[in-house]
């Protein structure tokens, strides 16, 4: 397919975005075909390890690429985001239970989507250009994708800070928040890949000493308060404007869930329990969240104006996070 190059190349599988002009943003039909390939390689004794990269600078992949969903959803045609999500999310599994060393080299933009495809292999590389973010809940959606369990995981409450503020990581942020585990600059890149490719062995992929993590000196303690009021409440106290302003501008249903997904994929004994758990909401979010709202605010229109209208209360959250009962993202080929 035109969006993704994907080939065998010596000892590897290799899957390339190839799509820079639209950032490299996840189709369904780009989950799906990164998915075949997967599973196409997972007995192949002449494919060692995979590579996941992406062609142009500005970004990796910027995220998944929604318009489909939010035009569906306008049509009241949910079944759209359903059916993409779904397999998305089966996709995001198969890459981190993956059986072969997978490395992902991630630079620019990596957002959403592309958290949930560079953010669960192995070895995953970053450079000086990577930023790194989950900003669902200013589109009136959750960090999906795996992304709260990616968040439960991050150290202290680094993982409430980043599902609620949508703030981007650098390098060194991103490896101590547990996003990316090896810096390496990126004009090395084309040189440890091909070394990958030439010898199946993933132990040649070595990093260097990453840049500072800022954000592991940081005081995030006001992000462990019990409720999102009761954060805002926190960070006024402590004068961090720019955790308010981000607060702010972003959907308060979205918000709610997030911290409370957050915190119960602390209990979670594997990702796939976490990736039901968004399912149930993203399952939803175009008939009765605010992401049609979202959507049209931030990428539509560009007005950046959205008009939440969604509560970011105990029982709405509820609501949006309730059993799927037949419709429960289910996991029968992985158990």
């Amino acid at each position: 397919m035109d969006d993704l190059h994907i080939r065998r190349d010596r000892k590897s599988g290799r899957i390339t975005f190839t799509r820079p002009q639209a950032l490299n943003a996840l189709s369904h039909d780009m989950a799906l075909a990164i998915h075949a390939a997967l599973d196409g390689w997972r007995d192949d004794p002449a494919v060692a390890l995979v590579i996941i990269d992406a062609e142009g600078d500005r970004a990796f992949c910027a995220g998944g690429d929604i318009a489909a969903v939010y035009h569906g959803g306008k049509a009241g045609d949910h079944g759209i985001g359903q059916r993409f999500f779904a397999d998305e999310y089966r996709m995001n599994a198969a890459i981190r239970d993956y059986p072969k060393p997978i490395a992902a080299f991630m630079q620019g933009f990596v957002m959403g989507g592309g958290v949930g495809v560079g953010g669960h292999a192995g070895h995953r590389v970053v450079g000086d250009t990577t930023q790194i973010a989950m900003p669902e809940s200013g589109i009136g959606l959750i960090p999906d994708v795996g992304g709260t369990w990616l968040l439960a995981h991050a150290p202290g409450r680094i993982g409430e800070y980043l599902g609620l503020t949508g703030a981007r990581m650098g390098a060194g942020d991103a490896i101590h928040a547990g996003f990316a585990d090896l810096y390496l600059p990126e004009s090395e890149w084309e040189g440890a890949k091909d070394r990958l490719a030439e010898t199946g062995d993933i132990s040649g992929l070595k990093g260097q000493t990453p840049p500072p993590a800022p954000l592991a000196a940081t005081d995030l303690s006001a992000f462990g308060a019990r409720s999102v009021a009761d954060i805002r409440a926190a960070l006024e106290k402590a004068g961090d404007a720019a955790s308010l302003k981000a607060i702010a501008r972003n959907s308060p249903l979205s918000m709610a869930a997030t911290l409370a997904m957050v915190r119960a994929a602390r209990g979670d004994r594997r990702m796939q329990e976490s990736l039901s758990r968004e399912y149930r909401f993203t399952h939803r979010a175009t008939a009765e969240g605010d992401f049609i709202e979202g959507v049209r605010a931030q990428i539509i229109d560009k007005d950046r104006t959205p008009n939440w209208s969604q509560p970011g209360d105990a029982a709405k959250v509820d609501a949006m996070l309730a059993d799927l009962g037949a419709e429960e993202l289910t996991w029968e080929e992985q158990a």
